[in-house]
């Protein structure tokens, strides 16, 4: 395992500077451990540009696990929470950008080999890009799980996963009431 760690930290070390990103945290620094700090304070709710991070030396038994170590980790992320310039930003501090919000009307994409069925859905749950949200169908009223693929749109899987040939007779009739 200390062999694993050490080979990454090496791989790592080899790749930021051609990445034009300074160190990770898992190197240690004169001063403590670099780590990604707001420049400013940004509020909750607010999607961070590159501009409003940037690297500070913290103590090494103040390095939390889960502390962001390259401003790419973060930049384009929401806030979950105000985060306060200067200290360090935890990636569970952010998230992507909600795409689909609660109560929203969403349209809900159902793909199979050859044949692709869309949908309007009502969310039941907000979230990003990637992200799953629960969908409900206001003609049968069953709630689904979904994952976001745009501003107001979400796939609901793939449909010949669900139907098998000895129930598909039944459940498609289900699904034409």
């Amino acid at each position: 395992m200390k062999t694993a760690m050490i080979a990454l930290t090496v791989a790592l070390l080899s790749v930021a500077p051609a990445l034009g990103e300074p160190a990770p945290a898992s190197v240690k620094t004169d001063d403590g451990v670099r780590v990604v700090v707001p420049a400013r304070a940004i509020a909750r709710g607010d999607v961070i540009a590159k501009s409003d991070l940037t690297y500070a030396d913290v103590p090494a038994a103040n390095a939390a696990f889960g502390v962001a170590t390259s401003i790419r980790q973060i930049e384009g992320k929401q806030t979950r929470r105000v985060l306060r310039a200067g200290e360090p930003v935890r990636r569970s501090d952010v998230r992507a950008p909600i795409l689909v919000t609660k109560g929203s009307t969403v349209t809900m994409t159902f793909s199979a080999p050859g044949i692709t069925l869309t949908a309007v859905g009502r969310a039941m749950s907000e979230g990003g890009l990637g992200e799953s949200v629960t969908v409900l169908n206001p003609v049968s009223y069953r709630q689904i799980t979904a994952t976001v693929t745009g501003p107001g749109t979400v796939a609901a899987g793939d449909v010949s996963t669900t139907i098998s040939s000895d129930t598909a007779p039944r459940q498609l009739a289900a699904a034409q009431r």
